[in-house]
Protein backbone atom coordinates (compact mmCIF):
# COMPACT_ATOMS: atom_id res chain seq x y z
CA UNK A 1 0.00 0.00 0.00
CA UNK A 2 1.29 3.45 -0.87
CA UNK A 3 0.35 6.83 0.46
CA UNK A 4 1.09 10.47 -0.13
CA UNK A 5 2.50 13.20 2.05
CA UNK A 6 -1.03 14.64 2.05
CA UNK A 7 -2.44 11.46 3.64
CA UNK A 8 -0.28 11.74 6.79
CA UNK A 9 -2.41 12.98 9.74
CA UNK A 10 -1.47 16.49 10.89
CA UNK A 11 -2.79 18.21 14.01
CA UNK A 12 -3.27 21.95 13.59
CA UNK A 13 -3.90 24.63 16.18
CA UNK A 14 -3.51 28.29 16.93
CA UNK A 15 -1.53 29.95 19.70
CA UNK A 16 -2.93 32.87 21.70
CA UNK A 17 -0.56 35.20 19.86
CA UNK A 18 -2.13 34.22 16.53
CA UNK A 19 0.60 31.92 15.23
CA UNK A 20 -0.54 28.63 13.74
CA UNK A 21 1.18 25.33 14.55
CA UNK A 22 1.10 21.97 12.82
CA UNK A 23 2.30 18.69 14.33
CA UNK A 24 2.76 15.18 12.98
CA UNK A 25 2.23 13.15 16.15
CA UNK A 26 3.52 9.95 14.58
CA UNK A 27 6.90 11.64 14.05
CA UNK A 28 8.14 12.98 17.40
CA UNK A 29 9.71 16.40 17.05
CA UNK A 30 8.13 17.16 13.69
CA UNK A 31 6.25 20.37 14.47
CA UNK A 32 6.28 23.73 12.72
CA UNK A 33 4.77 27.20 13.01
CA UNK A 34 3.40 29.52 10.38
CA UNK A 35 1.69 32.88 10.06
CA UNK A 36 -1.31 31.12 8.51
CA UNK A 37 -2.83 27.67 8.83
CA UNK A 38 -1.68 26.74 5.34
CA UNK A 39 1.85 28.02 6.02
CA UNK A 40 2.11 25.87 9.15
CA UNK A 41 0.89 22.79 7.27
CA UNK A 42 3.34 23.41 4.41
CA UNK A 43 6.18 23.90 6.89
CA UNK A 44 5.49 20.67 8.78
CA UNK A 45 5.19 18.67 5.54
CA UNK A 46 8.51 20.10 4.40
CA UNK A 47 10.11 19.25 7.75
CA UNK A 48 8.79 15.68 7.59
CA UNK A 49 10.37 15.21 4.16
CA UNK A 50 13.68 16.68 5.41
CA UNK A 51 13.63 14.19 8.30
CA UNK A 52 13.07 11.35 5.81
CA UNK A 53 15.89 12.63 3.58
CA UNK A 54 18.23 12.82 6.55
CA UNK A 55 17.39 9.22 7.47
CA UNK A 56 18.07 8.08 3.89
CA UNK A 57 21.36 10.02 3.76
CA UNK A 58 22.53 8.32 6.97
CA UNK A 59 21.35 4.80 6.09
CA UNK A 60 18.65 4.85 8.76
CA UNK A 61 15.10 3.60 8.55
CA UNK A 62 12.60 6.12 7.22
CA UNK A 63 9.83 6.75 9.78
CA UNK A 64 6.93 4.33 9.23
CA UNK A 65 4.47 7.07 8.43
CA UNK A 66 6.65 8.11 5.46
CA UNK A 67 7.72 4.63 4.38
CA UNK A 68 4.40 4.25 2.54
CA UNK A 69 5.10 7.43 0.59
CA UNK A 70 8.30 5.98 -0.85
CA UNK A 71 7.14 2.79 -2.54
CA UNK A 72 9.59 0.86 -4.69
CA UNK A 73 8.15 -1.47 -7.32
Amino acid sequence: MTGTIESIPILVGREEDGRWWADIESMPGVMAYGATRDAAIAAVRSLALRVAADCIDHGEEVPDVLAKVFSVT
